[in-house]
């Protein structure tokens, strides 16, 4: 029954055509490849159009969390997706992808936001908390505990905590600032330590799931003699603006307390009383002198802003607490990364202009002048970059491509920031330059004149015509041809491949001594060129005189 409950909840949000944007929601811990939104239906696509048209799910990271499926359009997970570990630090999750239509070079943007459900329980950083009061504690004393954490959010979150034990002992729960739940414990009635000395406890925290999901910690109260000064921070509130890239080790601040009792009950330590997880993994407070250094890499996009509590507690349990802010500041430490989403690897030299080549995708991950990225195309070639969508930048043709100029062009586009100094990523793309029939054949003269003796045997090569053409494969492939004069084409031949002319039959000067032709080049297309063919025949003395 809950598993349909968490399917029913999959919500399809509408798509804003104007901004080419796609928004969907799926519950967390959905197997994988389950239904998340018709893609195909949302943008109009018949189920054949799918494979035809190259269309993918493309997203930013190593993991892919959504594919498309291709029989029957719907986008689908594609994989078990934990919002509390993909969005720990932010109320809605929202993971983005795009979707790239290669056969028209168009993209779409798609946003699924992921609905939390109950699937953890409320749990303290420490399962046993140890207290010792002093036996002249004034009832109405109130100690601050230990705050459960619970990764869900809204009605799954942490709502309510209860306290069990004995009576010497009630529980109240302020509101801090940001509205979150602080317990507390009060001491309804005055200790005795002679009748005394311990007291077992019970705290247990409920989140507001269905069913409710609880995590407990035990507190054990020792009972001590009087400690009637507590310590007391030096200001309530320790502020910090750090670098991202500050090595680790280095001392951020210190905070300081003092104790105005003596001996033992003067002397402080410091602790931890709320940190997030992340912020533990990244700051070390030294117990003993209050310093706060880090002790792991600081990344200005991963979190830019910690706000955490320190305590500081003297041997008989009485506290102060102050809050550090501690603020990430961004330095220029991500190179602009561009991204080929779509290229093409050939292109005809007669493709028209504007045509679309590549579909690139530029992202900087810093912020602020850090983030604002330039694009540039290197070289002066037939092409430009132009604005496509949002960081979407396509490259189109500029000018007529000419294969027999340049076969093919290496394209190298640079995307450059404002930091100082800027930081500049690459790629580069190869566009080769397929032939068209664009060039017509070409005679080496425009005219052959040969002279042959009349004697000459049948046969025998005359003259050779020779053409070029510029073009290559079938486009550049010549063909001689005589156009149609009777006389001459039953004395001389023509080779179509090579251009040679042979004679045909005997030549004689007192029957002819001057002959005309026009001779054809044509390639593999309609293209063609003439050239004109003289032969000139001379006399010999092949007749003798006649009585």
């Amino acid at each position: 029954r809950r598993q349909r409950a968490l399917l029913c909840a999959v919500l399809l949000a509408a798509w804003e055509a104007a901004w080419g944007q796609l928004r969907y929601s799926v519950p967390e811990e959905m197997p994988k490849g389950s239904f998340v939104g018709d893609v195909a239906k949302e943008l109009g696509l018949q189920l054949l159009e799918l494979s035809n048209r190259g269309i993918r799910i493309v997203s930013e990271g190593t993991t892919q969390y959504f594919a498309l499926h291709g029989k029957t359009g719907h986008l689908v997970t594609a994989e078990r997706i934990d919002r509390e570990q993909l969005c720990r630090l932010v109320e809605k999750c929202v993971l983005r992808c795009e979707l790239i239509m290669e056969g028209q070079m168009q993209v779409y943007g798609i946003e699924v936001e992921i609905i939390d459900i109950n699937d953890n329980a409320p749990s303290f950083r420490q399962a046993e908390k140890d207290l010792r009061l002093s036996e002249t504690t004034v009832p109405g004393s109130r100690f601050p505990l230990a705050e459960a954490h619970d990764p869900d959010s809204g009605r799954n979150s942490l709502q309510r905590y209860e306290l069990s034990g004995d009576g010497h002992f009630s529980l109240a729960v302020q509101a801090g600032p940001g509205g979150d739940q602080r317990p507390e414990l009060v001491l309804a009635k005055g200790l005795d330590r002679e009748e005394v000395a311990f007291h077992e406890l019970v705290l247990r925290a409920s989140d507001g799931g269905d069913p409710a999901r609880t995590g407990t910690a035990r507190i054990r109260v020792t009972v001590l003699d009087a400690n009637d000064n507590a310590p007391v921070f030096s200001q309530a509130e320790y502020t910090v603006r750090v670098a991202e890239d500050v090595p680790v080790g280095s001392v951020l601040l210190t905070v300081t307390a003092t104790d105005a009792d003596e001996g033992l009950n003067g002397q402080v330590e410091y602790s931890y009383h709320k940190i997030s997880d992340r912020a533990s993994e990244l700051f070390y407070l030294d117990s003993e002198t209050g310093e706060i250094s880090i002790k792991d890499d600081l990344d200005f996009e991963e979190i830019s802003f910690h706000e955490l509590e320190v305590q500081a507690h003297d041997v008989g349990e009485l506290s102060d607490t102050a809050k550090v802010v501690i603020t990430v500041t961004d330095v220029n430490d991500n190179v602009p990364k561009i991204s080929v989403r779509s290229a093409l690897s050939e292109i005809s030299e007669d493709a028209p202009l504007e045509t679309v080549v590549a579909l690139l995708h530029v992202q900087d991950r810093d912020t602020g002048a850090n983030s604002d990225v330039r694009c540039s195309l290197s070289g002066d070639l037939p092409f430009r970059l132009e604005k496509s969508f949002d960081d979407y930048y396509r490259v189109v043709t500029a000018r007529e491509l000419d294969r027999e100029q340049a076969a093919f062009h290496e394209l190298v586009l640079r995307a450059s920031d404002g930091g100082d100094p800027a930081r500049t990523g690459t790629a580069r793309i190869r566009v080769v330059v397929l032939d068209a029939n664009d060039n017509a054949p070409v005679f080496s003269q425009a005219e052959y004149t040969v002279r042959v003796a009349e004697d000459v045997p049948v046969g025998s090569v005359l003259v050779t015509v020779t053409a070029t053409d510029a073009d290559e494969g079938l486009n550049g492939q010549v063909k001689y041809s005589l156009k149609k004069k009777k006389s001459s084409s039953q004395i001389f031949h023509l080779d179509s491949d090579t251009g040679a002319i042979t004679l045909l039959r005997s030549l004689d000067f007192e029957e002819g001594d001057a002959y005309e032709m026009d001779v054809q080049a044509s390639d593999g297309g309609t293209l063609y060129d003439t050239a004109k063919v003289v032969i000139t025949v001379t006399d010999v003395n092949d007749n003798a005189p006649e009585i």
